[in-house]
């Protein structure tokens, strides 16, 4: 059976790793039942979660999918709802329940170490057997890192485990797509600085491999696309692709510090992701890998693949 999370995707980004504008979530057919059980909340921007959940039920595997809100869950067809929470350790019980295998997604920040001991501590209590959690590139840079406490506690929970550091999600750029279809600029937050940004639908088979075959585990995959784009060269694509100039405007730090806080993002998750968007101005996230041939024996999906697949949302209807 398989986990996951099925609430709306709506983080607001700016995070190192996984998500864009920051720096830059044993199973095999031998051990019985496979779960590729995914434990997620608000993570992955454009395909992550819906891909996720439909990959691995065309696995022919049983698939549940944690949300704190069952009425607002996407998910396809024949995979089961269940009604949880990070911060309710009862309701985390229950949804491990019979799973085999935990996809770890918690939503980025300083609760991340929190929401990833809580769900560990379920999984070793439930029996589980096999735990994927999808965390960040530069997870082990900093002793301060969001994912690095979580890190360490997979590695040391007796499962057998898989570590998934995405570098910067080219979902992200659909932060642009209201500002690109009414002609409004589009605000780059990391200057000149060049990300090796990796294709959500990339992660996500990566994810559902790891889960239901035991090939990857004890692997540590840092995901990267093969060539380091900048916000222009980002934008470079999707002008190419849509055949007109984009607007641009460049935000220093204390205008974006400004917004986040006018929003009424909490102090402590402003500073926090501050400091991600300046790892990645500073050239930290410039940083490519051979994660995504070592996992799935294929070249990662080219950015400019990911922006035709998704062109429809930058185009005024």
């Amino acid at each position: 059976m398989a986990l996951a999370d099925a609430e709306p995707s709506c983080d607001g980004g700016y995070r190192l790793g996984s998500h864009t504008g920051s720096r830059g979530q044993s199973c095999d057919r031998g051990l019985n039942e496979v779960a590729s059980r995914q434990v997620a909340r608000r993570h992955e921007g454009d395909a992550g979660q819906k891909l996720r959940l439909e990959l691995i039920a065309a696995r022919g595997e049983a698939v549940r999918a944690l949300t704190r809100d069952p009425s607002r869950a996407r998910t396809p067809p024949g995979v089961e709802v269940v009604a949880g929470d990070f911060d309710d350790p009862a309701s985390l019980e229950r949804a491990v329940s019979g799973v085999d295998g935990v996809f770890l997604v918690a939503p980025g920040g300083p609760s991340t170490e929190r929401y990833d001991l809580a769900v560990l501590a379920a999984a070793r209590s439930a029996g589980v057997r096999k735990v994927v959690k999808l965390s960040s590139i530069g997870a082990d840079a900093t002793d301060d890192h969001w994912h690095r406490t979580g890190e360490q506690a997979v590695r040391a929970g007796g499962m057998n485990w898989t570590l998934l550091r995405p570098s910067a999600f080219a979902g992200n750029a659909l932060r642009w797509a209201a500002a690109v279809r009414a002609d409004e600029p589009v605000p780059n937050m990391t200057g000149t600085a060049a990300q090796g940004v990796i294709d959500p639908r990339d992660i996500a088979e990566i994810a559902v491999e790891a889960l239901v075959s035991a090939k990857h585990e004890g692997q540590t995959y840092t995901l990267t696309r093969p060539e380091l784009l900048s916000f222009a060269d980002q934008i470079a694509r999707l002008e190419t692709a849509l055949g007109r100039t984009i607007k641009t405007v460049d935000v220093p730090l204390d205008v974006v510090r400004e917004q986040m806080l006018a929003s009424g993002m909490d102090g402590e998750m402003v500073e926090s992701r501050l400091r991600g968007i300046k790892i990645i101005r500073d050239g930290g996230n410039a940083i490519l890998t051979d994660g995504v041939e070592r996992a799935l024996g294929r070249p990662p999906t080219d950015f400019g693949t990911w922006v035709l697949d998704h062109l429809d949302a930058f185009v005024t209807s």
